[in-house]
């Protein structure tokens, strides 16, 4: 019996190595990971890069505290500004504290503007963390299931659909939209092409904070640094985490103009948010970005992908559609001819690693995903859907 809390229903696997986009469990048999341990792995299972600063800084020092400076977060807060063309940075531990620290950066903005009762829109089936303002931020009733009362300031409208958000303009106590710029846990949802631009259009003739939640579809996910930069924007808070640390805890909430002042000595804190290590394994990430043709590959990987599912997977019975952008990956399903509950578990047992979200194929493959590994990956997935 494990002393573990039943939160999870781990499947009957244990992996103890990884390299690249491969996973080796304890009976020595190696799985295809086709998830990236939910898009955090990003660059692969073990990357010299960060393998070798993570080493390096383990035999210097692991923890100070943000009461004292830290060399490598201010290296890495400068990198990302530039990266990211924005002023200011919080580090913290994950995706769900990077978008807390947004939240309350708009409840300060708001007070800044008298507002007493601040409104934050967010979209339906978005997902922003499991903390209580970041799951009610959510617009999934099944992720909020059980823990009301939600916070209130949090009004939920159609992702995708700029009129649900203008209808709101006439609200005196909205300050703030809230978006992913793909959603990634509702099954990789893609926006039209000027979604972005439409609400960020209508945020900044309200005075109103646009922010956006790249934890998932951001660091190279979509073959853009930032997801957002297909759309040639910069947001007013941009979210990240998952792959900016590429297996060690980071998020990181950034800021600019007016946003990136609100947060004061007192206002906001992480014992280990940006310490150390985590910084200088997230500075090997960018190290990676910004030295190797990764972003290239995406692009690549991304269009062979979609050519060989086009030839051997779309007209499958079974298919309705594929959803990509870069390598977030989701192939709907219609659940009257396959079981899609049972996925998981069948891909496991071919050693394939995915996820499904409701009648939808995630996957979120290591950005240096080859061909070769592609062409494996798609033989496992017609034998997947086989019906």
């Amino acid at each position: 019996m494990s002393n573990l809390m039943s939160n999870y229903s781990p499947l009957e696997v244990t992996f103890v190595k990884g390299e690249g986009c491969w996973l080796t469990d304890t009976k020595g048999d190696q799985y295809l990971d086709a998830l990236s341990g939910i898009g955090v792995v990003n660059l692969g299972h073990c990357h010299p890069v960060i393998t070798k600063n993570l080493i390096d800084q383990s035999q210097q020092l692991l923890h100070t505290s943000n009461v004292y400076r830290i060399g490598n977060q201010e290296k890495l807060a400068k990198e990302l500004c530039t990266l990211a063309k924005m002023d200011k940075v919080f580090f913290s531990n994950s995706g769900a504290e990077a978008n807390e620290a947004a939240i309350k950066i708009v409840r300060l903005f708001a007070r800044s503007k008298d507002i007493e009762k601040p409104v934050i829109l967010t979209a339906n089936q978005g997902f922003h963390g499991r903390t209580m303002a970041t799951l009610s931020a959510t617009g999934q009733s099944k992720v909020q299931a059980g823990f009301a009362p939600l916070m209130s300031e949090f009004i939920h409208v159609n992702y995708d659909d700029i009129e649900a958000i203008s209808d709101y303009q006439s609200n005196a106590n909205v300050v703030a939209v809230m978006v992913e710029p793909i959603q990634g846990e509702a099954g990789i949802i893609i926006p039209k092409n000027d979604y972005l631009n439409k609400v960020q259009e209508v945020c900044n003739k309200n005075g109103w904070l646009l922010i956006l939640d790249g934890v998932q579809s951001c660091m190279g996910r979509t073959g853009k640094l930032f997801a957002h930069e297909h759309n040639q924007i910069t947001p007013d808070i941009l979210c990240l985490a998952k792959g900016l640390g590429n297996g060690v805890p980071i998020g990181a909430c950034l800021a600019k103009g007016v946003a990136s002042k609100m947060l004061t000595p007192g206002t906001h804190g992480s014992t280990f948010g940006g310490n150390p290590l985590v910084t200088s394994a997230a500075l090997g990430v960018l190290d990676v970005f910004q030295n190797t043709n990764v972003l290239e590959n995406v692009n690549k990987m991304s269009e062979y992908f979609r050519s060989e599912f086009d030839n051997k997977i779309k007209n499958n019975i079974a298919v309705k559609e594929l959803r990509i952008k870069g390598l977030m990956i989701g192939i709907g399903l219609d659940s009257n001819i396959i079981d899609c509950s049972q996925l998981v578990k069948k891909a496991l047992k071919d050693n394939l690693l995915i996820n499904v979200t409701g009648t939808t194929i995630r996957m979120l493959p290591p950005l240096i995903i080859t061909k070769e590994e592609i062409d494996i990956l798609i033989s496992k997935l017609i034998k997947l859907i086989s019906t």
